[in-house]
């Protein structure tokens, strides 16, 4: 099993950057693909990006491309999000989810093929 903790929001001007983190618990985690989502108030969790568990691949969603990035230290069992030119609409909360995998390249969007999660962390960008 894996446990997961977020850290790293908080309260940033539009166009000012954040950067989190997920530390993860146990001894799989570089076998485990990871995914961040966000969830803002009335809406669904939505995804935001996924890196497969050697790091060699990354995805995102197109409300983020360009000014997120998805990254993963397996020898610190951490994964980050860059949050650069943060906007409004970015304001919510950031959970981090993992999922075993036996490919290398493997990544998941839908928040139905994740294990694990952390407990999230809030991102609110002040306009």
């Amino acid at each position: 099993q894996v446990q997961l903790v977020e850290s790293g929001g908080g309260l940033v001007q539009a166009g000012g950057s954040l950067r989190l983190s997920c530390a993860a618990s146990g001894r799989t985690f570089s076998r485990y693909a990871m995914g961040w989502f966000r969830q803002a108030p009335g809406k669904e969790r939505e995804f935001v990006a996924a890196i497969s568990w050697s790091g060699g691949v990354t995805y995102y969603a197109d409300s983020v491309k360009g000014r997120f990035t998805i990254s993963r230290d397996n020898a610190k069992n951490t994964v980050y999000l860059q949050m650069n030119s943060l906007k409004p609409e970015d304001t919510a909360v950031y959970y981090c989810a993992g999922r075993p995998t036996f490919n290398s390249a493997t990544y998941s969007y839908s928040p139905g093929e994740y294990n694990y999660w952390g407990q999230g962390t809030q991102v609110t960008v002040s306009s």
